[in-house]
């Protein structure tokens, strides 16, 4: 089976409750799962959680919540793919075969369910993971520096020729962490342990990921510049 996977932990340090906090009238969760259902993409979509209340807001917006999440994994230094390979195990312990997981992040909630039919679609049997990204708006090769082990600041990354403009530097992306498209066989406890990725690349309007009460603000106003409110 092809299924969604949404992890949503209780604790928030930047905006505490978030992934239940209003959003346009609806639970912010509400969103990522709504267009989970509406990619037609999965046979099941389950939400990983160690919250009963997110857990109760999930299931009335659509998803399975087939457990709480372990106390272990559900710290704030605990990392997404334990989490990821610990429901999918559930799932085929359960449920049967797991054939492909998509990660979906509910705090980015401005992704379009062409973003995830995208992702979907691009792992294929040439790719091991999928990852969603936007054009960065530093370059490593331009404008980003790093301390050196003698204490002075050279670029990150030094380019092969001088670079005297940030577009005229190599094209890097950063990673908005949105949506990931493993296969099964492919799923591993680190993402750089795969060797074939491939990214699906989207506008910077639709890749803020909710961190700060600021976000909040800002995402309601493109959500209703959309008409999605």
């Amino acid at each position: 089976m092809n299924i969604i996977t949404i992890c949503a932990r209780g604790g928030s340090a930047g905006v505490p409750g978030k992934n239940i906090r209003m959003l346009c009238g609806k639970p912010l969760i509400a969103w990522t799962i709504g267009q989970a259902l509406e990619a037609g993409i999965a046979d099941h979509i389950f939400v990983s959680t160690d919250s009963q209340d997110i857990a109760v807001a999930a299931a009335a917006a659509g998803a399975q919540v087939p457990f709480l999440r372990p106390a272990e994994l559900a710290t704030a230094t605990a990392g997404k793919l334990p989490v990821i390979q610990h429901l999918v195990e559930w799932v085929e312990a359960n449920r049967g075969p797991v054939r492909s997981i998509v990660d979906l992040d509910p705090t980015s909630p401005l992704r379009d369910v062409i973003d995830i039919q995208t992702c979907f679609k691009m792992l294929d049997a040439e790719t091991d993971v999928v990852i969603t990204g936007y054009e960065a708006d530093k370059n490593p090769y331009f404008n980003m520096v790093e301390c050196k082990p003698n204490g002075f600041f050279e670029r990150v990354c030094p380019p092969a020729t001088e670079v005297l403009g940030r577009q005229s530097a190599p094209t890097v992306y950063a990673m908005n962490a949105s949506i990931y498209a493993w296969h099964r066989h492919t799923l591993s406890s680190s993402l750089w342990d795969a060797q074939k990725i491939r990214l699906h690349v989207m506008p910077r309007e639709r890749s803020i990921d909710i961190d700060h009460p600021i976000d909040f603000d800002l995402v309601e106003l493109l959500m209703k510049k959309r008409g999605l409110a």
